[in-house]
């Protein structure tokens, strides 16, 4: 039977009047005295307030009704409430009982809000004064600033100007503005105006003015009688979309392959405009790895084609304000060639440049120019590195940094790897950087220095204070930056040094220190941290309260609890300076705190474990220097709710009735609710089922009904579970068979255990089998269980057969023993029985030892000695301990002893590494163990003191040394030597600009030997190599660093080795050079042969220069496919090899390999060949026969449509109409026939119009276009009511006759 019970209750601290309320109305008060924390309210969540995570530093009430935990805390609360929750009661078998939190849904009244949002002073920034309006009209507040524009503020010239700036404060603040640090008087100005209840800005232009003459530097100041409030310093300014000046551009005339730069130098935008190029035509200029726009708007060509020519170059600029573009006077290109044809076919040729005589040059940098250069970047932008070379063939770009890897988190390339931009640049982004420009003529290299600095950034930004008559506090302001940035400090908008003086206030830096404050203390601090890039302004204002206390819960609550749980009560009030709070029960005795009562920091009351006694009526009093208030709570506990009589598992027919009990007990004053549950999913009460309130009955019972089902009882406060599981058995034919028609289960639990024949160390253990369930039991698995060592530990003792049910179990001494029976089947192993009783045997001395007995050193002058230890059937007495001996092996010294409890035993201050006999033996209260046998162990090791000596370098090959040492004195080691280890690193490789890993790199060789190897090195590399000997505590010095170098090598694959098939005719392949070229490189090895189907032909070699990287071959025929393997070759050899297949042809299917064997064999049989040919000729008399026929009939004579009738025969067009024209007549391909017969030329789709609004495009004096963006629109063609005429088919087929 699978039964499970839980139960929970609401009302663990209670159930209250008080509704829910959102969790961000509340809020919280931090008292500035540094040490104090007023904390007057927590997260109000399903009529549930809980504490705040400050409650065991709060020192004044929680406005929160005193409700329960609930078990839905997050693990934030739940760590923090854990020495709070009250232990869950748990039953017998799998009834487990928790807490679950049943609260009705209202509208919080007006004292949560006072109480949430007065508490939020100074965590953050702003004080909210409560909603209650008696604390409203009392609570006063300096100016804080809410709103207010960015620093740089840019404005569209068409529309009025707004500068925000709105404050709040108590009394409400009045505002004024400087300009350009002069006051701005707004009255004189009938532009300038200043929205109602707000500082806010506003310039009107709409009855003229010019918004540039409003330019400057503004900052709002917020005031009331409290202190003065400062927004940033606002420099306004005007956006600007300047015309380009008017120029006449001469044809660049340029060399074929040689590079250029189209200079835009657009006119300078507030802010900076969009650059982008496009033709004449507005159409847009393809940009590749060639041709592409630089970060300054330039056009850069690494090389120019003869293809450049065939359009003009026009620089674009888009103003954001504005939404203008301006267009430049286009550039256009005169190139001159040594091949003046330009054939479309030569830009696929693998060699298109030598194709049209165009010189191979090495790269060379266009921007930026020269080798070096440096750039400075601020903490947080984007960091763009731009790297743009000219070269023949079109250089690759690729990025690197000094002495480490770029951040690939934070790095992309843009504009075809010739950009490296690095977002939210960081101090560790600053470095060397270089761009590495190459083609196969050679390569390049720039290198940048990036400087990183930074304008101030907060560390502490100053926060608000609030503090009581008499205390303590201070304003602190931190900020960093590079350069490190001032600090100065401001009281009410004015320098500090020039403030009265205030005995009370002490600036010492950063930071401002207030002692003995007084209500005359409040005002409005500012400080201002800054450096060279920038400049951060924060305010923080210092409010003194002198406020009695108050309650603010409504009076006289009612809360009612669940027996025996935790609950807490609370007395949100409020006051300052901070009042004490004490509790007393039905308004009499002392104060309660202490045994069941616990009254925290802030004032709350917990009572640990509700009782019957524990009702009543609890007062709290609010005292401070000013007065006391008080309130009440008055306490009702209510018995919890349990199902004593759960549903039992039931295994039943089909079709018949099955009845699942659940009875329950609650407290009669709730009201209980029984529900039922389908596998954790509400259950449908359908027509076949009965629910009473203690049962659940289900008739005609169906394979749907199986499953679990749960009973939940359930109170306003509290709800209790139970679940059992209903199996439904199908209908089956009579078996001839009674346990083979039956279903086989795993057996039920042995029963009735006895325990006979007690004698030292056996005893007789009898019991009951179970039911085998329709298979035989198989086994009887005895367990035991003992209260000393492992209580409620179950541990393996025997094993029977299961044709027994009684056997004799040998016994180790003084163990309390209570034993189990598991039965065992093929379905699987019965629930444990339950237990027998116990039975304790004597007490004699330990039999044996412990084992596992190690000495081995922790430290340099220890020796930690420990062991296994024994276990409860070993020990065989009680007081079980140990007896420690050691001694030194060499001096065979008097044996040390001592006494120990436990497992291990360290021996201090012993020599380095030395040798000593161990013996550990057991004892117990009867006697001890036998003489133990002797281990060795040893002390603590130290590190090694010489390094290996002679050490000599033979190079083997390419990629592996010999090493030969001298090896150390074994006094030297000062430990076990494990190993010699030779530590080596690449220093550089000898191929010139190759950049290569210093990382450190080691062999090891263990055990005490002279010699090894060393091998998987980098050919035609330098490295350098140190050996060192290492202990079990570590390496020792390091011995003379030895440089060598390795020869040369085979390189590794080609990179990027890619077959591509343009068209039937043709094969194109490319790679790039090998990532280790282990050498110089001598050339590459093509090898490639063609196969179809399985057939292959003859194996084809050809060989290539080092700086080759293409290559294209003609294809033998169209069917074929190619394998090629590609590698590169050093005075070595060849290296590895990579191989690729040619793409097969588009209109091959993907057969089976059968499949495409046959097809190819079929393709060259001559009874195939002879069938496409008659076939072809049967097409052709067919044809012929059809023109004949055709021709016999005439020419059809031209009628007019609506006087002759037509014939079935005559052609119809799909529109209905019927026009006939001779073949001279047709209209020329891409021309128009108008009404009178004349061929007119098409006109272009295309136009510098359709950019325009409206259709029709703007142009200034000088030509640049303005307009709107707008979507290109279709244009309409106008024509007659005519018919097109078009070529009549008949006369088609006269023409061919």
């Amino acid at each position: 039977m699978r039964r499970l019970a839980t139960r929970g209750a609401a009302g663990d601290v209670g159930e209250v009047a008080a509704p829910a309320a959102d969790s961000s109305d509340c809020a919280r008060v931090r008292s500035l005295s540094p040490w104090r924390l007023i904390d007057l309210c927590a997260t109000w969540n399903t009529g549930v307030c809980f504490p705040s995570t400050a409650w065991s530093r709060a020192s004044s009430g929680v406005a929160r009704q005193g409700l329960n935990e609930a078990e839905e805390l997050s693990s934030a609360w739940e760590a923090h409430l854990e020495p709070l929750k009250a232990p869950r009661p748990q039953g017998l078998g799998s009834r487990e009982r928790g807490l679950v939190l049943r609260m009705a849904r209202q509208q919080p009244p007006p004292w949560v809000h006072a109480a949430f949002l007065l508490f939020f002073l100074s965590l953050g920034g702003a004080i909210e004064i409560p909603m209650d309006p008696s604390i409203q009209n009392e609570l006063t507040q300096p100016p804080t600033i809410t709103k207010q524009s960015v620093k740089d503020h840019i404005v569209d010239p068409r529309d009025n100007i707004l500068i925000e700036c709105e404050a709040k404060g108590n009394p409400a603040p009045s505002f004024h503005w400087t300009r350009n640090s002069r006051f701005f008087n707004i009255a004189k100005d009938p532009r300038v105006s200043m929205r109602r209840r707000s500082g806010t800005l506003v310039i009107d232009f709409r009855s003229g003015g010019r918004p540039e003459e409003y330019e400057g530097e503004y900052q709002c100041f917020a005031r009331n009688k409290f202190g003065t409030a400062l927004s940033n310093r606002i420099r306004l300014q005007v956006s600007k979309s300047p015309l380009w000046p008017k120029e006449n551009l001469d044809p660049v005339v340029v060399q074929e392959g040689a590079p250029l730069t189209l200079q835009c130098n657009p006119p300078p935008g507030l802010p900076s405009p969009v650059i982008f190029w496009m033709s004449s035509s507005m159409e847009p200029i393809t940009q590749d790895k060639r041709v592409s726009q630089g970060h300054n708007g330039d056009l850069y060509f690494s090389n120019v084609m003869l293809q450049d020519m065939q359009t003009d170059y026009s620089c674009n600029a888009r103003f954001h304000f504005t939404h203008t573009i301006q267009q430049k006077n286009p550039f256009t290109l005169k190139v001159l060639t040594n091949h003046p044809y330009n054939d479309s076919s030569l830009r696929n040729h693998p060699d298109m440049y030598s194709a049209r005589g165009v010189a191979e040059r090495t790269p060379s940098f266009m921007y930026p120019q020269g080798t070096s250069s440096s750039q400075m970047v601020l903490r947080g932008m984007d960091l763009l590195l731009e790297c743009i070379a000219s070269g023949v063939p079109t250089p690759d770009i690729a990025w690197y940094k000094k002495g480490g890897d770029l951040p690939s988190d934070k790095a992309k390339f843009e504009n075809f790897n010739k950009a490296l931009r690095i977002t939210n640049v960081s101090e560790e982004d600053s470095g060397e950087y270089f761009c590495l420009a190459s083609n196969k003529m050679g390569s390049i290299r720039h290198t940048i220095s990036v400087r990183v600095k930074a304008a101030p950034y907060w560390l502490d930004e100053p926060k608000n204070l609030i503090l009581a008559p008499g205390e303590d506090g201070r304003l602190v302001c931190r900020a960093n930056g590079n350069p490190k940035p001032t600090v100065q400090w401001m009281v009410n908008g004015e320098p500090l040094q020039s403030a009265p003086p205030n005995p009370n206030r002490e600036v010492a830096g950063d930071t401002i220190i207030f002692r003995d404050t007084q209500i005359s203390s409040r005002a409005v601090y500012q400080c201002n941290t800054s450096n060279e890039h920038g400049y951060l302004l924060a305010n923080a204002f210092v409010s003194v309260l002198d406020v009695p206390p108050r309650m603010l819960s409504p009076r006289n609550q009612f809360i009612r609890v669940i027996l025996y749980n935790r609950t807490r009560l609370d007395c949100p009030f409020f006051g300052s300076p901070i009042p004490t709070l004490r509790w007393f029960k039905n308004g009499q005795g002392s104060n309660l705190d202490g045994g069941n009562y616990h009254v925290y920091e802030n004032g709350s009351l917990e009572i640990k474990m509700i009782r019957k006694e524990d009702q009543g009526i609890y007062t709290c009093v609010a005292t401070n220097i000013l007065g006391k208030a008080e309130n009440q709570v008055r306490l009702e506990v209510k018995d919890p709710t349990r199902i004593y009589r759960m549903p039992e598992d039931q295994v039943v027919k089909r079709g018949t009735t099955v009845q699942l009990e659940c009875r329950v007990k609650h407290d009669p004053s709730l009201k209980l609710t029984v529900s039922w549950l389908k596998d954790d999913e509400p259950l449908y009460i359908g027509n076949r089922m009965k629910k009473e309130d203690d049962s659940l009955t289900i008739f005609g019972v169906a394979e749907r009904d199986q499953g679990s089902y749960t009973c939940v009882a359930s109170t306003e406060l509290d709800q209790d579970l139970a679940k059992a599981y209903l199996t439904v058995l199908a209908d089956q034919a009579t078996p001839t068979n009674r346990l083979a028609a039956l279903p086989k289960g795993r057996p039920d639990r042995p029963r009735d255990l006895e325990l006979t024949d007690l004698a030292e160390r056996s005893v007789r253990l009898t019991w009951i089998p179970g039911d085998d369930n329709n298979s035989p039991i198989t086994d009887y698995v005895v367990q035991f269980e003992e209260d000393q060592f492992q209580p409620g530990v179950w541990h393996d003792h025997s094993k029977f057969p299961g044709s027994v049910n009684s056997a004799i179990l040998q016994l180790s001494p003084y163990v309390n023993y209570q034993f189990r029976v598991i039965a065992v089947n093929e379905v699987g192993s019965s629930h444990p029985s339950l237990p027998s009783e116990r039975y304790r045997t004597s007490g004699a001395p330990p039999e044996s030892n412990p084992s596992d007995v190690k000495g081995e050193g922790t430290r340099k002058n220890n020796m930690e000695i420990t062991w296994t230890p024994m276990n409860a059937t070993s020990a065989f007495g009680p007081n079980l301990r140990y007896i420690v001996k050691w001694r030194r092996r060499e001096t065979r010294e008097t044996w040390n002893n001592v006494t120990v409890w436990g497992s291990r035993y360290v021996v201090g201050q012993t020599p380095v590494y030395v040798p000593y006999e161990i013996r550990v033996q057991a004892e117990n209260d009867f006697g001890k163990a036998p003489e133990p046998d002797t281990v060795i162990g040893y002390s603590g090791e130290d590190y090694p003191r010489a390094a290996p000596t002679e050490v000599k370098i033979r190079v083997l090959n390419s990629t592996a040394i010999s090493l030969q040492w001298n090896r150390v004195y074994s006094d030297t080691v000062q430990g076990q030597l494990r190993e010699y280890r030779a530590y080596y690193w690449r220093e550089s490789s000898l191929l010139k600009n190759l950049w290569v890993s210093q990382k450190r790199q080691q062999a090891s060789f263990p055990g005490d030997r002279p010699r090894g190897v060393v091998s998987r090195l980098f050919p035609y590399s330098n490295y350098k190599l140190e050996m060192v000997v290492v202990n079990g505590r570590g390496d020792g010095p390091r011995s003379e660093t030895k440089e060598f170098t390795t020869p040369e090598g085979v390189p590794s694959a080609p990179r990027r080795f890619r077959v591509r098939q343009p068209n039937l005719e043709t094969i194109n392949l490319e790679w790039d050079h090998p990532e280790h070229p282990n050498g110089i490189l001598i050339g590459y090895t093509l090898k490639y042969v063609a196969f179809n189907g399985t057939k292959v032909g003859k194996q084809m070699v050809e060989n290539f220069s080092p700086n080759q990287t293409k290559f294209s071959m003609q294809r033998a025929d169209p069917v074929s496919r190619y394998r090629f393997t590609l590698s590169a070759r050093t005075q070595v050899g060849s290296g590895e090899a990579v191989t690729e297949e040619s793409p097969a042809p588009p209109n091959e299917a993907t057969p089976t390999a059968a499949y495409t064997n046959n097809q190819a064999d079929i393709a060259t049989q001559g009874w195939f060949i002879g069938l496409m040919c008659a076939i072809a000729l049967l097409v052709l008399i067919l044809l012929i026969v059809c023109f004949i026929k055709r021709s016999r009939g005439g020419k059809y004579p031209v009628r007019e449509k609506k006087d002759v009738p037509l014939g079935p025969e005559d052609p119809k067009e799909e529109d209905g109409s019927f026009d006939y024209s001779d073949e001279d007549n047709k209209p020329l391909q891409g021309s128009q026939t108008s009404l009178d017969g004349t061929i007119k030329q098409q006109e272009s789709d295309d136009s510098l119009v359709d950019y325009g609004e409206g259709g029709e495009g703007q142009f200034n004096e000088d030509g640049s276009f303005i307009g709107q963006y707008t979507v290109k629109k279709d244009k309409e063609e106008t024509e007659g009511n005519e018919s097109s005429e078009a070529t009549s088919p008949v006369n088609a087929i006269y023409s061919l006759a």
